[in-house]
């Protein structure tokens, strides 16, 4: 299935799914899997804890987002495609960053952490019916949306981060400001 086969858009997703490539969610997910097993780690190395501008995270605390982010889509696309009709709990993402102590870790784990989720969800999706990825759920706010169009959140949002670090953070390692 592709992203012309979401049902509904849903508001603010919306960004994200614009986001991914225009191809089936399959290969959207495995475009984006490449992505992390190729991405810039000497980069990231080298950015350290470094931010663009204060109270900001550090790559560490972004790819640990992406990865929690990620485990929270996992959950609500299963539960959907599993005919789950109670509305699907909100996070906070300031606080799990905040709770989850990404300084700690290394990026390195991370990323291998991230590709694992990542393969994952890639296995959940392979086995999905047509009808389950066309499946509607509620968000805790009432939109409605379902594992198609999560699925190409889920790829649309790494690249939203991958975006904002060559944006904002790669400049950083020019510039010694923070």
């Amino acid at each position: 299935m592709y992203k012309s086969d979401i049902v509904s858009m849903p508001e603010y997703f919306d960004r994200y799914i614009s986001l991914a490539a225009d191809v089936s969610i399959l290969d959207a997910l495995y475009f984006s899997l490449d992505a992390l097993e190729n991405a810039p780690i000497n980069t990231w190395f080298a950015l350290g804890d470094k931010t663009y501008a204060p109270e900001k995270w550090t790559v560490k605390d972004i790819l640990q987002h992406c990865i929690d982010a990620e485990r929270i889509f996992e959950y609500r696309i299963l539960s959907i495609a599993r005919g789950e009709q109670q509305r699907l709990l909100s996070f906070d993402e300031e606080a799990f960053g905040v709770h989850a102590q990404a300084h700690l870790r290394h990026v390195d784990s991370l990323l291998e952490e991230w590709i694992l989720v990542r393969k994952s969800l890639i296995k959940m999706f392979e086995t999905f019916t047509d009808e389950m990825l066309l499946r509607q759920g509620t968000a805790y706010n009432g939109i409605q949306y379902g594992p198609l169009a999560l699925g190409y959140v889920v790829a649309g949002h790494q690249t939203w981060h991958f975006n904002i670090l060559e944006e904002r953070y790669y400049l950083l390692l020019q510039d010694n400001t923070y």
